[in-house]
């Protein structure tokens, strides 16, 4: 293995002890959304609510190609995320977009986009 040379010259080096902004935020609770969000068919579940509003359980096994089992879970963990609700009338069970979740996420999710340069 060999070393690898500091490319900064001496007088381009970083001063050690420089105050740092850290943003306030719900760290666990975005990396759960985040965390919900990276699965391809929770993905779809959202864009399918996106484009047809509430939706009822049962009418997402079709179009998913899932067992109803499967669907319950993936629904189970949107709702636990906070970016979904669930409305259960009688022995169905209807789900929409959690608007006010999604934008929990977005918000931190925009700071990203416009960084402060120096």
């Amino acid at each position: 293995m060999t070393m690898r040379e500091n490319l900064l010259a001496a007088d381009q080096s970083c001063p050690p002890g420089t105050a740092l902004t850290v943003p306030d935020g719900d760290d666990a609770g975005d990396a759960a959304l985040l965390k919900a969000l990276a699965d391809p068919t929770r993905l779809k579940i959202l864009r399918i609510l996106a484009a047809n509003g509430e939706v009822c359980a049962c009418d997402l096994e079709g179009p998913l190609g899932l067992s109803q089992p499967t669907v319950s879970h993936h629904l189970r963990q949107l709702v636990s995320a906070g970016a979904v609700t669930r409305d259960k009338r009688g022995t169905w069970a209807y789900y929409a977009l959690d608007l006010d979740g999604l934008t929990r996420i977005t918000s931190p999710l925009a700071m990203f986009a416009s960084p402060v340069r120096s």
